[in-house]
């Protein structure tokens, strides 16, 4: 893996607060941010993906394939409502 280096400025009260929750992780602090910035892609190309899944989908196609779904067929054994939770 090729590392880099990038020179991050932080506010104070940020950069105190990572390194707090590095030392409570027991990480280095650049292993933090590392981890940080990898989760964030990740929820941002997720969205993304979604988006573009969203755009290509054939809404009325999938209803009617839920409306066939089972159709003609007995309940598997452990299919059905559960009792709700008290």
């Amino acid at each position: 893996m090729k590392k880099s280096n990038f020179a991050l400025r932080l506010q104070t009260s940020l950069l105190e607060e990572a390194r707090k929750v590095a030392d409570a992780e027991g990480v280095a602090l650049n292993q933090l941010i590392n981890v940080a910035v990898a989760e964030k892609l990740s929820a941002l190309r997720t969205e993304t993906y979604f988006a573009e899944r969203v755009a290509r989908a054939d809404v009325p196609r999938a209803l009617d394939i839920l409306r066939r779904a089972g159709v003609g067929r007995e309940p598997d054994k452990g299919d059905g409502l559960m009792d709700p939770v008290e």
